[in-house]
């Protein structure tokens, strides 16, 4: 036998062409960013291998399928844009006097004094539930008559008469002067 040369494929043939080209197109800076393009894929490559990070992206890519079926994943990017859209026409003295708001409320809305007087009036409201809700309370004129005989009703009220006017008076006030911040 012979050594005969294997005849070269016209494809071979072409694709040794593009590899000439190519070698002889690239520079060495051309050369230097492919190889390093090359060795950040692979480290990428080498990232997805490790198993919790696989887990990880088969998970967020499940939800991603989920969502989009759901509609969801519009619902979020919609909402992305918002923020975004947002926060390009928020001007600094916007967001300034946002904060100044938000902590002016923290002030005064964030009182002991007020939580006292929110946990008092909710359970003043828990216990006229109770109260209402007893059965044999007479209901009719009558009933109403002798309602309004009793002290406790009265008082009851009068307090709520000086609480409403002394309200009112306050809302004026309040009405007339410009809102502090």
């Amino acid at each position: 036998m012979t050594d005969m040369p294997h005849p070269v494929s016209p494809m071979a043939g072409e694709f040794a062409r593009i590899g000439e080209a190519l070698t002889q197109s690239l520079s060495d800076s051309m050369v230097e960013r492919l190889a390093s393009t090359g060795s950040n894929a692979l480290e990428v490559v080498d990232k997805l291998n490790e198993t919790d990070v696989r887990e990880g992206l088969m998970a967020v890519l499940d939800a991603v399928g989920t969502m989009h079926r759901s509609g969801a994943l519009q619902t979020v990017i919609d909402t992305l844009f918002l923020i975004h859209a947002v926060r390009s026409a928020a001007s600094d003295s916007m967001v300034d006097r946002a904060f100044q708001f938000i902590e002016h409320m923290a002030n005064n809305l964030g009182t002991e004094d007020l939580a006292t007087l929110a946990h008092e009036a909710k359970g003043a409201m828990e216990d006229a539930l109770d109260q209402t809700g007893a059965p044999g309370s007479g209901g009719g004129l009558m009933g109403t008559l002798k309602l309004l005989s009793k002290p406790e009703t009265q008082n009851a009220l009068r307090f709520m008469l000086a609480f409403s006017c002394s309200l009112r008076k306050r809302a004026q006030v309040i009405a007339k002067t410009p809102p502090a911040l």
